[in-house]
């Protein structure tokens, strides 16, 4: 993925996981790039993640840094697992492409009583079970029939409008960010297209790097024993863990403020970016008030997407044990999105500063006491999900002693190395699954095509992700999950 035009940085090592790129990198810079990883991820980085934090240090209103987080690679306009934070006081904006087209797209972890040995015979037909419970792929439906006026109200309520419905537990929102609920969304702000291309893909997964996991816990893989008996993780244990978000409304909601922001930013608000991908508004305008209101009712799509996709796991378990899902011990241990704006105050040399944190690909992790957290975390700090490839497993961290640092941010994932279009060329889908099936992993799949975007090979390595934010302090590893089957789009 290495571009020959774009230009090198020379990095100044700041610790052994932290890296920056002084103002002089580009023209034009307000503010130096800082990238936490280690030397090997660092050098693993394609130049355009460099390039793309760069043009993000030019926008008006950035403070203190433009970040790149462990798991960073380039994306549209930003990179994937960048944090910048505007003072919506001074000129800071707003842009959807420094939030991400799938809004407020996240990853939901969710408990069980089970344990490996309980498991282990119903895996497949589990899974299965799953898969047909939960459309998957690129367009995949809903079995929700919904109005229009359903879908506007659950644009404006989330997971409220979910719960309400009966589909899921009144815990579940204490056990989500921000309760589950947008609360300043505004259905009036997203456009006829946006809810025609939602109203049908309430509790899909979608394609991608999207799915549903069954995971378990080896015992060795508990880092933080005090935390992970506080949230009700043991040895051996069986969970899930799904990654979606707000799928073909959020995606549309982000094309339609692009437009719009392309048409204002330089003609009325004097604004100049380097990259038209890059389009903003002063989040104090009409036009920027408009985005974060639609922006809202992407969250609120998203948190009821996740939601209704709980339903359906609880509905999957269920049948296939015969027992109720509270008797199986369901329940939601936290959701946690990873493509937002985020309104938030912090300390900044001295001063508490009103910022709008955008997080693309990277995910809020606060230390304890922080009012982002939900009440029955806010002790203890976020818990941090953190998202691997099918093959190599997933983490649960909690917000760290230095995410002060980086306006309370870490990593989202693993991070993806090569191209699907490579991948797909690289690696033979049927082989894939065979392989996977060969080493405990059990696999259902729309496409074998989707399949092979998504081996191992195609993503950084999990653990150095891991060991890069937890060595920086910017969250801290509470345990690993081992993944036993997987469905993907």
């Amino acid at each position: 993925m290495q571009n020959v035009d774009l230009k090198k940085p020379e990095f100044k090592r700041v610790s052994n996981v932290t890296w920056e790129i002084p103002e002089t990198f580009k023209e034009g810079m307000r503010v130096p790039v800082r990238v936490y990883a280690s030397e090997k991820l660092l050098k693993e980085m394609d130049l355009q993640v460099f390039d793309q934090a760069a043009n993000i240090a030019m926008i008006p209103g950035i403070t203190k840094y433009s970040f790149v987080m462990a798991d960073g690679h380039s994306g549209y306009g930003s990179p994937i697992g960048g944090v910048s934070a505007f003072d919506i006081h001074k000129g800071g904006v707003i842009s959807p492409g420094i939030v991400g087209f799938d809004i407020n797209c996240g990853m939901r972890l969710v408990l069980t009583s089970l344990t490996l040995e309980d498991i282990r015979p119903k895996i497949k037909e589990l899974t299965d079970a799953l898969f047909k419970k939960v459309p998957a792929g690129v367009g995949s439906k809903s079995k929700l029939a919904l109005s229009k006026q359903d879908f506007v109200e659950l644009a404006e309520s989330g997971s409220k409008w979910a719960i309400k419905k009966g589909y899921g537990w009144k815990e579940d929102l204490d056990a989500t960010e921000l309760n589950g609920i947008a609360d300043w969304a505004d259905d009036s702000k997203i456009s006829e297209k946006a809810v025609q291309r939602g109203v049908t893909q309430i509790g899909t997964l979608g394609s991608g790097n999207h799915y549903l996991e069954i995971q378990y816990i080896k015992p060795e893989n508990i880092k933080d024993s005090a935390i992970a008996k506080k949230w009700g993780l043991f040895p051996n244990q069986v969970v899930i863990m799904f990654h979606t978000g707000s799928r073909g409304a959020g995606h549309q909601i982000a094309s339609d403020y692009i437009q719009i922001f392309l048409k204002v930013m330089e003609r009325k608000y004097k604004i100049k970016v380097n990259d038209k991908e890059l389009a903003c508004a002063p989040f104090n305008s009409n036009e920027g008030r408009d985005y974060y209101k639609a922006m809202g009712c992407g969250i609120n799509i998203s948190f009821a997407n996740r939601q209704l996709i709980l339903h359906r796991i609880r509905e999957a378990f269920s049948e296939t044990f015969k027992k109720d899902a509270e008797k199986l011990g369901l329940r939601q241990l936290f959701d946690i999105a990873h493509n937002r704006a985020s309104l938030e105050e912090h300390e900044v040399d001295g001063e508490a500063k009103e910022l709008l944190v955008h997080r693309k690909g990277s995910t809020g992790s606060y230390p304890p006491g922080r009012r982002e957290i939900p009440k029955k975390f806010r002790a203890d700090g976020s818990p941090v999900i953190i998202g691997g490839s099918m093959e190599t497993g997933s983490y649960l961290l909690v917000g760290g002693s230095n995410a002060d640092d980086t306006f309370d941010s870490t990593a989202h994932g693993s991070g993806r190395t090569m191209s699907r279009t490579r991948a797909r060329k690289t690696t033979n889908g049927k082989e894939l699954f065979q392989k996977m099936l060969k080493n405990g992993i059990y696999v259902k799949s729309v496409s074998w095509s989707g399949l092979a975007e998504e081996g191992g090979e195609s993503y950084k390595d999990i653990d150095e992700v891991v060991n890069s934010v937890d060595k920086a302090g910017l969250s801290k590893k509470v345990c690993k999950f081992i993944p036993l089957a997987n469905v993907k789009g």
